[in-house]
């Protein structure tokens, strides 16, 4: 039996990295300890942004995040928002960057996220325990027992920042605290994998493999459009990806449902203008063979791909295209469309939606309503948001609203 802590944070992910450091900062005498269950902490926060770390977002709209129970992060986003955040990380010697609404670090490296906060914690006294795995927790006697492996740590305090299933067991994120907490009789949500790239019918996709387009891109369900984005769409042997279409992946598999995605491959244009446009083609490169029609318009590989849609042969002159047929590949480039088959799961997800039930935990604190004591921050969490910064900045935001109401219940105010 070690001596008493007066905080346990589970997990060296980045909310619990940031737990860490705010608790110190705001106390510098409260003996902190992080227990990751990797060789080292921070692994996951290393690979976001294409290991450049898109910190947070100039524009935390509510709409950009997701909960069976919204605007339980209404409180902590508006609150420790990014100006909120680009201060803390200045203060940890972190510059920003913006690209548009984005906010990375200077050197464009997510590692040096990691370390400034990895140094702020050894410096500040943080305990970083690893390769220690959490199997337990029990409150006795007005403490926290946390038994990691054959050892038993207590606290009067505990944050929970240990994460879901994004990114998998390479990145330490397993679920297990998460099944531990339904064990203990917490209510959750369902998880599924969110911004993840999306399995289709792939005949015309693995043709198309390694392909970048700009497109509207919208998903149907049951024949109602659900969601729709836009920009860089990628053709893989698999199905589809690109920022546009992990942005909407999150609702594919909530329920069993039919499917589709539509790319508008011509997205500034109306279909009148893409029908005018072919129509002056047909006009001028007559004797053309088919297979260079879309020369200087398209990919050439995706026209000629187009082309094979309409039922017409590569090797025939563009004289044989008919009004009919103009009309079938305008169709085609406005909704060229890709039957969903499912995501690429777990593994391959930047985040996992779905959760602990929020109902269950203040919103101004993170405190569990059942547990005093415990909180839980982060991915854990029934809150996932959009690609581009709003996992991170919930991650930030609901960790230091925790530490102060770590400091608060700690001082006897809740």
């Amino acid at each position: 039996m070690t001596d008493i802590l007066d905080v346990a944070v589970i997990g060296g992910g980045a909310s619990g990295l940031m737990s860490a450091v705010a608790l110190k900062l705001l106390n510098k005498d409260l003996s902190v300890a992080i227990f990751e269950q990797l060789p080292r902490v921070g692994k996951k926060l290393i690979t976001t942004g294409n290991g450049r770390c898109n910190i947070t977002n100039k524009n935390l709209q509510p709409e950009r995040f997701h909960s069976q129970n919204p605007g339980f992060y209404d409180y902590a986003l508006s609150t420790y928002d990014n100006f909120y955040i680009e201060s803390v990380f200045a203060d940890l010697g972190i510059v920003f960057t913006y690209e548009g609404e984005k906010a990375y670090p200077y050197s464009l490296q997510a590692s040096s996220v990691v370390d400034a906060l990895r140094f702020s914690a050894d410096q500040n006294g943080v305990k970083t325990f690893l390769d220690s795995k959490v199997t337990d927790i029990n409150s006795k006697g007005g403490l926290f027992e946390i038994t990691v492996s054959d050892k038993l740590y207590r606290a009067k305090a505990v944050i929970i920042a240990a994460g879901l299933f994004s990114g998998g067991e390479k990145t330490g994120s397993n679920g297990s605290v998460f099944n531990l907490m339904k064990e203990k009789g917490y209510k959750t949500v369902k998880t599924t994998p969110a911004i993840v790239q999306i399995k289709t019918e792939n005949k015309i996709t693995k043709s198309l493999k390694g392909i970048k387009v700009n497109a509207g891109v919208s998903l149907y369900k049951n024949g109602k459009e659900i969601k729709s984005d836009g920009g860089e769409v990628l053709f893989c042997d698999y199905g589809l990806s690109g920022p546009p279409v992990m942005q909407i992946s999150r609702e594919i598999p909530r329920e069993k449902a039919d499917y589709k995605i539509i790319l508008d491959l011509m997205p500034e244009y109306s279909f009148k203008n893409v029908l005018d446009i072919l129509n002056f083609r047909l006009s001028v490169l007559r004797g053309r063979k088919l297979e260079n029609f879309f020369t200087g318009m398209l990919n050439i590989r995706v026209g000629q791909q187009i082309l094979k849609l309409a039922g017409k042969s590569l090797a025939q002159s563009v004289d044989a295209l008919t009004k009919d047929d103009i009309k079938t590949v305008c169709s085609i480039i406005k909704g060229m469309e890709f039957a969903v088959t499912g995501t690429l799961g777990f593994e391959t997800s930047q985040v996992t939606a779905g959760g602990l039930d929020t109902r269950q935990f203040d919103d101004k604190t993170m405190m569990s309503k059942k547990d005093k004591g415990l909180f839980c921050v982060g991915e854990i969490l029934d809150v996932d948001g959009d690609c581009g910064g709003f996992n991170l900045s919930w991650a930030w935001a609901s960790a230091i609203c925790a530490s102060f109401g770590v400091i608060n219940f700690l001082e006897g105010g809740i």
